[in-house]
């Protein structure tokens, strides 16, 4: 019985001293994957932590009337740090949610996010990445309609800000139905003088990072 009683005792504490190994270990591990985890950056220049203004003008009726608008949110994925302007510019990829869409008229802004960009493949985000290429000219490959096109734009760097402008034409990445999805529903609103509803396929863009 002594015997029985000993042997039953020292399972009973290698067993408690096994659980109790283990489970400092778990603790362990959990505090390595903590530290891990933090990150921290020494760049001068960050485009996360700057002011983004991203600003379109689109075009309503014959006349071409513009209708100005913006994003008002901009999430950096890749990129976007450096020791200067450029360098933190340069190979910047970004996503943009088209919820963020703001023209100051509540009930255009609900058209255009459901009539045209809801019409199209999956673009509930516009992403892309800046690359540039001169000390003025740019590429930005922008992603939306499920396909990703080259836009040339050009820049400028004064002091602590960039400015760049481009123009784009919708019908590039196939969104002539969203287009035309968008142009129905407003119809009477995009009508000008002469009975005409046109809703133009080019949008210019005019992009401010202020540091």
């Amino acid at each position: 019985m002594k015997k029985i009683s000993i042997i039953s005792f020292l399972i009973v504490a290698t067993a408690f001293n096994f659980s109790a190994c283990k489970s400092e270990t778990k603790k362990e591990e959990n505090k390595e994957t903590i530290t891990t985890e933090v990150k921290t950056s020494s760049a001068a220049f960050s485009v996360a932590k700057a002011k983004n203004d991203i600003k379109f003008t689109a075009y309503k009726t014959t006349e071409k009337i513009g209708v100005g608008g913006q994003f008002d949110k901009i999430d950096i994925i890749a990129g976007g740090e450096g020791n200067s302007v450029k360098e933190a510019i340069n190979n910047t990829e970004f996503s943009i949610p088209v919820s963020s869409l703001a023209t100051k008229d509540s009930s255009r802004d609900f058209k255009i996010r459901k009539f045209f960009f809801g019409a199209m493949a999956d673009t509930k985000l516009l992403t892309g990445k800046l690359s540039l290429t001169t000390d003025k000219d740019g590429i930005a490959k922008i992603t939306m309609n499920g396909k990703t096109e080259d836009v040339l734009f050009t820049y400028t760097i004064v002091d602590k800000t960039f400015n760049m402008q481009t123009t784009i034409d919708i019908n590039n990445w196939n969104a002539g139905e969203a287009l035309a999805s968008l142009n129905k529903v407003c119809e009477i609103l995009h009508t000008g003088a002469d009975g005409v509803s046109k809703t133009w396929s080019d949008v210019a863009l005019n992009i401010t990072t202020t540091f």
